[in-house]
């Protein structure tokens, strides 16, 4: 594995680390981990990234947070959705940021560069 494969895999264990979703008190931590594994080996990276947050998001208002195996098998359904149908996100790139405080580059490509306006002076 390369260098960046690891960092890659790195920005999704901090989205599971960060809302602790392979805690789930009904499932064996082993199932969790063998499964995001499982699908770090057939998609992208940062589709993983971003149907993870997608999945936060779709279940931002549930008590308890929907958590474990049962989040990740939401989440796979989502990439296989894309599979199939165009990826539509309902994020933006600075609310994937807030959300998952990582760069969002790597899903939604380099932010487009501000303009330079010329300095505008009193008259």
């Amino acid at each position: 594995m390369n260098i960046s494969e690891q960092l890659s895999q790195e920005r999704v264990k901090h989205i599971v680390e960060s809302y602790h979703l392979n805690v789930e008190p009904t499932d064996p931590i082993d199932d969790f981990e063998d499964y995001l594994a499982d699908l770090l080996r057939v998609y992208p990276t940062p589709l993983i990234e971003l149907a993870l947050v997608e999945t936060l998001v779709d279940h931002w208002v549930t008590v308890p947070l929907v958590r474990g195996f049962r989040f990740l098998l939401q989440a796979h359904q989502k990439l296989k959705t894309w599979e199939q149908h165009p990826i539509v996100s309902t994020l933006t790139p600075e609310q994937f940021q807030q959300i998952a405080g990582l760069d969002p580059s790597p899903i939604f490509g380099p932010a487009q560069p501000t303009r330079m306006q010329p300095p505008v002076y009193p008259s």
